[in-house]
C-alpha cells in the first residue's frame, strides 16, 4: 500500500516531510495561486493512510487525493525546517489531514463503531426536529459509508410509532413499506426510497402521547408491589362450563350489542380510574 500511494505521491509532485524534518505550528495565508508552493506529506501520514485503508488501492488513493485537494484549496502555508539554511513555505498534510480525505470518500464511517450510533441518533433527532435537509444529509452519510439499508428501514419503523403515533397513523404504513422496498431491491436502487420515508418523516407532525402512555405502564407494573391485581371476572374467557360457574365472564356487556355507550370497567379494581395518557 505504501509503494501504491508513493508513486501517487510523486506523480503528483508531493514530497514526504520524515520525522527528522521539523514544522512550526503556525499558519500562514497565501496568495490566490496555491501551486506556487510546494505540497508536503508527513511520513506518518502516509504510514496512517496505508493502514487505515485496509488493503484496498482505490480507498487510499482517493484519500491522498481528497486530502490534497483539500489542503491545496485551502492555500494556507506552514514553515517547514527541511534545509540547513533555514525554513521553507509549503503547504503541509498532516496525520489528521489525511483521516478527514478518508472520511471525505466515507472509509471511516464504522458501522460497529461509536460513529453508525451517533449519524442514527442524528438521523433520529433530525427527523424529530422537522429538519427535512438534515435528515437527508445524516442519511446519505450513512448509506453512502455502507450501512446496512435495512437496519436504516428498521429503525423508521420504530421512529414512525415513537415519535410520530396517531398525530400521522399512516406514518407507520409508510416505514413499513420502505422496510419492504428495501428488502427487495437493495442497494442503491432503495436509497431514493429510504430518502422519500425520511423526508416524510420530517415534514409529519409529531405525537409521542402513545409511547409516553406505554412507558408508564411499563413503571407501573415496574413499581407495583405484591402479586398483580387478578384479572375482573366480567373480562375473563369462559370456554368450560365450569369456568362458567365461577363467574367467569359474568356481567359482561358485549358493546357491539349496545347503541348507547356501555358502562363497564375494563381495569382492575385497584387502578380504576387510572389515566395512563396523563
Amino acid at each position: 500500500m505504501e509503494a501504491i500511494l508513493m508513486r501517487a505521491i510523486r506523480s503528483l509532485g508531493v514530497q514526504v516531510l520524515g520525522q527528522s524534518n521539523q514544522h512550526s505550528s503556525s499558519a500562514t495565508g497565501s496568495s490566490s495561486e496555491s501551486s506556487e508552493f510546494p505540497v508536503y506529506i508527513e511520513e506518518k501520514a502516509l504510514s496512517t493512510l496505508a493502514y487505515l485503508c485496509d488493503g484496498d488501492a482505490r480507498t487510499g488513493l482517493n484519500g491522498l487525493q481528497l486530502a490534497v485537494q483539500a489542503r491545496v484549496a485551502t492555500g494556507k502555508t506552514t514553515s517547514l525546517n527541511i534545509t540547513k539554511g533555514g525554513s521553507v513555505d509549503g503547504i503541509l498534510i498532516t496525520e489528521e489531514h489525511v483521516k478527514e480525505g478518508l472520511q471525505r470518500s466515507h472509509i471511516l464511517y464504522d458501522r460497529a463503531g461509536e460513529e453508525h450510533y451517533n449519524c442514527i441518533s442524528a438521523l433520529h433527532k433530525s427527523m424529530r426536529g422537522s429538519d427535512e435537509n438534515a435528515s437527508l444529509y445524516w442519511l446519505a452519510r450513512m448509506l453512502e459509508g455502507g450501512e446496512d439499508p435495512l437496519y436504516v428501514a428498521r429503525r423508521l419503523v420504530r421512529f414512525a410509532s415513537e415519535d410520530i403515533g396517531l398525530a400521522d397513523p399512516l406514518a407507520l404504513t409508510q416505514a413499513v413499506a420502505a422496510y419492504q422496498g428495501c428488502h427487495f431491491i437493495g442497494m442503491p436502487e432503495c436509497e431514493v426510497i429510504l430518502a422519500q420515508c425520511v423526508v416524510y418523516f420530517a415534514r409529519a407532525p409529531k405525537s409521542i402521547a402513545v409511547y409516553r402512555a406505554y412507558s408508564n405502564v411499563k413503571e407501573c407494573l415496574r413499581t407495583h408491589t405484591g402479586p398483580l391485581p387478578p384479572v375482573p371476572l366480567h373480562l375473563r374467557n369462559a370456554p368450560t362450563r365450569l369456568m362458567k360457574n365461577l363467574g367467569y365472564g359474568k356481567g359482561y356487556k358485549y358493546n357491539p350489542m349496545y347503541q348507547e355507550p356501555v358502562e363497564q370497567d375494563y381495569l382492575p379494581e385497584e387502578l380504576k380510574g387510572t389515566d395512563f395518557f396523563k
